[in-house]
């Protein structure tokens, strides 16, 4: 019987991408679809998504928040859950939100639906949890962003330190002589990890002497490549004689420098750029993008183990800060 896993080996793609192709997700590129689907014909599969249910909804369950269909740090994150996750008698629920959506509101429906053991949010605002979290009842471990100030029994955390790593991407532009910094990321209202990021900026500017403008230096964008593209072309417009900057992710790092080009400025021998994520696409892009390196094979195992210890053994609440790291590229260069 041939399986999805099969069809992942066959085809070349992850088990979570050809996931994505059997549900019919827009957030696949062309080709791969076309070649997983070639796959799926050649051999007349068929997902049961009947029993896929009835299996979901009768037996061990554990269900993903994933915040962000474009965030390919998630999207390892998941691939990686989904291989631990398979080594068990568990099952997988994973919902893709909005990155603006309510991600608390989703999994008291989720509960209430589906019935799972527990829960893992990739993403998370902690104003949601504060407001709506006491009606979740099971364990959940939020990932990549800390919950240790908010102090729900049930609730623990798995993150990187957001304002340490943007404070060290910056201070990375600083070291190569740049002073004049642009900085794109979300909106700090609505982005947690935005807000950290952006203290972690401010931080780096208040320790090199320098005044950041948020008003002229910071310009908002969603996570995704359009999205960034748009968001530099503003920047730019305003700031037109900014040498470097820092992207709040590699997705945005990469739709920095595509609009850099398009304008045809040279990365990095007119403008330096940096993002954040460390993914894979960030080390074979060209140029090599700088950019700080989350560990995303730790914080997948650590959140799945710390969810197994709330759920089988009554654990209590851990809290766990994953070190991050430097990964230096091409796409900076110095300019003293």
């Amino acid at each position: 019987m041939v399986t999805i896993k099969d069809i992942a080996r066959e085809s070349g793609y992850s088990v979570s991408t050809v996931s994505r192709v059997l549900n019919h997700r827009n957030d696949v590129s062309p080709d791969a679809k076309k070649k997983i689907e070639k796959v799926v014909a050649a051999y007349n599969f068929v997902p049961n998504n009947n029993a896929k249910h009835l299996k979901q909804s009768n037996s061990k369950s554990i269900g993903v928040l994933v915040k962000g269909i474009q965030n390919m740090l998630f999207a390892s994150i998941v691939e990686e859950i989904q291989c631990m996750i398979e080594n068990t008698d568990y099952t997988l629920i994973v919902s893709y939100l909005d990155e603006d959506a309510d991600e608390v509101e989703q999994a008291v429906l989720l509960c209430r639906e589906r019935k799972p053991l527990g829960l893992l949010f990739l993403g998370g605002n902690p104003e949601y949890f504060k407001k709506e979290f006491a009606q979740v009842d099971v364990p959940c471990v939020l990932v990549t962003n800390l919950a240790d100030q908010m102090d729900f029994p049930n609730l623990s955390s798995v993150a990187t330190d957001d304002i340490a790593a943007a404070k060290c991407a910056v201070d990375a532009l600083f070291d190569a002589g740049h002073t004049k910094i642009g900085i794109l990321g979300g909106d700090i209202e609505k982005s947690y990890t935005s807000h950290q990021r952006f203290i972690g900026c401010q931080q780096s500017f208040l320790e090199h002497d320098t005044v950041f403008v948020p008003e002229k230096s910071y310009e908002k964008a969603r996570f995704s490549y359009d999205s960034a593209y748009r968001g530099m072309k503003r920047l730019i417009a305003r700031c037109p004689d900014i040498t470097a900057v820092f992207a709040m992710s590699d997705v945005m790092a990469i739709g920095v420098i595509r609009a850099l080009r398009d304008l045809e400025y040279r990365v990095p021998e007119d403008v330096s750029v940096i993002g954040f994520d460390g993914t894979a696409l960030a080390e074979y892009y060209n140029p090599k993008l700088a950019t700080i390196k989350q560990q995303y094979q730790t914080l997948a195992t650590r959140s799945v183990e710390i969810l197994f210890g709330q759920i089988e053994l009554k654990r209590s609440q851990i809290h766990e800060i994953v070190p991050f790291e430097l990964a230096s590229g091409e796409s900076i260069q110095k300019i003293r």
